[in-house]
């Protein structure tokens, strides 16, 4: 029934079907920090991008193969909806009542100036919600090139839950040190009363890759740092790469149960850089 509700030959710009929908709202969970979110789809799926003021930017991207049918009717797709309520939306059903269950989604937008529909299905029952878009807001581009970056680790994201899982709540700044030699990697959380350093060598197992070109020591919020600790949580490896200014990317490589690999992104300014 979802396949003959609607599609491209209806006028629609855009047509996405998802035969589980936890493979998409896990992802627009792990960026909800924000209400807004602007929708970019390119035939190549589906990015969601998030931003609070200039200081944090999200991105989570959702490959066209994750879907059982993705179209478009124009080369890109651009709208802004209300990530909270779209979230609500596709978690309508709640949590599955056997593990055998799921819920199909698809999604279809006709253009600009038009709602955003969504048909979830399970066991046979349909909702259907209109989510209203509005026109996008400019995104920030951070320039953020491989020509340009200095530091890359790649480790598995265990390590790093660990290590801001013992991060003291009160604390008001992370400090990451970088070198090319010892300590190599250094992670510090700093409040008004104290000061923790967690040192991981280059050549932990905890640790995949490490390219690091030159000393680097940069301070950010952690009130910043802590809206991807959900993207955190989901992930099995994380990228952490700062740039010439300071500016620090985490990258999430996230597995769904269905055995698609996604990603998210995390930007975060700099607040003190030496």
């Amino acid at each position: 029934m979802l396949n003959r509700r609607y599609d491209t030959q209806d006028g629609y710009a855009l047509v996405a079907k998802m035969d589980n929908v936890k493979n998409i709202s896990l992802l627009m969970k792990s960026i909800n920090f924000k209400e807004t979110a602007t929708c970019f789809g390119t035939e190549n799926g589906l990015k969601v991008t998030v931003e609070d003021g200039k200081s944090i930017q999200a991105n989570a991207f959702i490959q066209s193969d994750m879907f059982q049918e993705f179209s478009l009717s124009e080369d890109t797709v651009t709208f802004q909806i209300n990530l909270t309520v779209f979230v609500e939306c596709l978690n309508i059903f709640g949590p599955a009542h056997n593990p055998g269950t799921t819920t199909a989604l698809k999604m279809c937008y006709e253009g600009y100036g038009h709602p955003l529909k969504i048909l979830l299905e399970e066991g046979g029952v349909i909702t259907d919600c209109s989510l209203k878009t509005q026109e996008p807001n400019e995104i920030m581009d951070f320039g953020f090139t491989n020509s340009n970056i200095l530091n890359k680790i790649i480790l598995r994201s265990e390590c790093l839950k660990e290590v801001f899982s013992e991060i003291d709540a009160s604390s008001d700044t992370i400090e990451l040190f970088l070198s090319p030699d010892p300590p190599y990697f250094r992670i510090t959380s700093i409040s008004l009363t104290v000061e923790s350093q967690v040192e991981i060598p280059k050549d932990s197992e905890m640790i995949e890759s490490f390219q690091c070109t030159t000393v680097a020591i940069s301070r950010y919020k952690y009130s910043h740092i802590k809206p991807s600790l959900k993207a955190l949580a989901l992930s099995t490896k994380v990228s952490i790469r700062t740039d010439d200014r300071g500016l620090l990317c985490f990258q999430y490589m996230i597995k769904t149960d269905d055995g698609y690999t996604c990603f998210v992104e995390y930007y975060v300014s700099i607040l003190l850089y030496q």
